[in-house]
């Protein structure tokens, strides 16, 4: 077409790629290799920086699950070791004592920590007012009797005025109405005789409870054991409504109360040798004997109670204190309670960070890097040297993206 129009509409043409044929020599469109090129580097360092920091990074925000071991003190009697369980110390003989009266402590004769004997005194309460209250009471005993003396007096003055008027009135002398008007009196005078006596008696056991009650004002000890816990302080109020009492404790009926599964009662003997380790001393043993196994099971954890007795003196032994039993079958022997006990560390929870040995102990669903010194091989762990105590949580066979810090959640069984 050679028209205008024509030559219009072929300058709109549009060139979708390579060079523009009305310019010979210019430039090629689309995108620039170089750009190609910086694309494809950013790409390859993105994913190669994912795969090497995303597992730092899952670790550090998600909770990582794992399997939990524990830090273990083997003792030499390991080997003839039936089962262990843990339980308490627990006083068989416990004594609460509190005043039976109420009132104010006078003096406070025990403290914290003082061993006591039968019938010690423990405190004093101020019996001022109860000896105010016995003075009174015996005013009143002096009183009814003072009624009773004067209404006996009158009686036996209407009764010396009935045998007179009764002997003229028999010679004709005197009316007989005037005897059966004191007859009357006489009886009314002799009821309330009765009456003044009755008041006597009340007055005087009044008196007789008091006087009871200013012997409860000395409290003693009905056992012989140590005070456990803070007494009352001079002038506190005490009694039966505010309470405030000495906690008696005797040392010597400690035993050891542990939960044993009902699956395990079979092993247990009466009188079976045991090794009882305090957790507060976990470095010192103590030789026990099962002495009773409880007459009831727990339903909700199906354990039975089983008291184990102290055979070895023991002066460190506090009431609740946490204590591990291993039932054994054969007793120690002097020299086997002589050897030390071993801590080890699972050789699971060994892992390096930065080349030293270290393991991570849960504590609040976190991991912390703990180093660790270790000595000779113990089974499948090591003596620790150096590290947590016995009892201690620590995860077996850390991955090697925790650090320290890790969130961590114990993996189910």
């Amino acid at each position: 077409m050679s028209d205008p129009l024509s030559s219009d509409l072929a300058s709109l043409r549009i060139h979708r790629g390579g060079r523009d044929p009305d310019r010979p020599g210019g430039p090629e469109r689309g995108p620039s290799r170089a750009w190609v090129a910086v694309f494809a580097i950013l790409a390859a360092l993105l994913i190669g920086g994912g795969i090497l920091v995303y597992p730092r990074l899952k670790a550090a925000i998600f909770k990582t699950e794992v399997s939990i071991t524990e830090i273990a003190l083997i003792s030499p009697a390991q080997a003839s070791i039936e089962f262990s369980s843990t339980g308490y110390v627990v006083p068989q003989t416990v004594s609460k004592v509190g005043a039976k009266v109420q009132g104010r402590v006078a003096r406070m004769v025990v403290r914290e920590g003082d061993t006591v004997a039968l019938h010690d005194v423990l405190f004093e309460i101020d019996g001022t007012e109860l000896r105010n209250a016995i003075r009174v009471s015996e005013s009143r005993v002096a009183v009814a009797k003072a009624r009773a003396q004067a209404a006996r007096a009158n009686l036996e003055e209407v009764r010396q005025q009935v045998r007179r008027e009764r002997g003229l009135a028999e010679q004709g002398m005197a009316p007989r109405a005037t005897i059966e008007d004191l007859d009357a009196r006489a009886v009314s005078l002799s009821e309330a005789m009765r009456a003044a006596e009755a008041e006597v008696l009340a007055a005087r056991a009044e008196v007789e409870a008091l006087r009871a009650n200013l012997a409860d004002l000395t409290v003693t000890a009905p056992i012989a054991g140590t005070v456990v816990a803070k007494p009352p302080e001079a002038g506190e109020l005490v009694g039966p409504q505010t309470g405030g009492s000495v906690e008696l404790v005797d040392f010597s009926s400690l035993l050891v109360e542990t939960d044993v599964p009902e699956t395990r009662l079979h092993r247990v003997r009466p009188g079976a040798p045991c090794e009882i380790v305090l957790d507060a001393y976990p470095d010192r043993r103590y030789r026990g004997r099962s002495a009773e196994i409880g007459k009831k099971i727990n339903r909700s954890k199906a354990t039975a109670t089983v008291k184990v007795r102290f055979f070895d003196p023991v002066d460190v032994a506090l009431p609740d204190m946490s204590a591990r039993v291993s039932f054994l079958t054969q007793e120690l022997t002097p020299e086997a309670m002589k050897e030390p006990a071993k801590v080890v560390v699972p050789g699971s929870a060994l892992v390096e960070r930065g080349g030293r040995k270290v393991v991570f102990v849960v504590t609040d669903g976190k991991a912390r890097l703990v180093p660790v010194a270790i000595g000779p091989r113990v089974g499948d762990g090591f003596v620790l040297a150096q590290g947590p105590a016995p009892g201690t949580r620590v995860v077996a066979n850390p991955p090697p993206p925790m650090n320290d810090g890790s969130p961590v959640m114990e993996r189910s069984p």
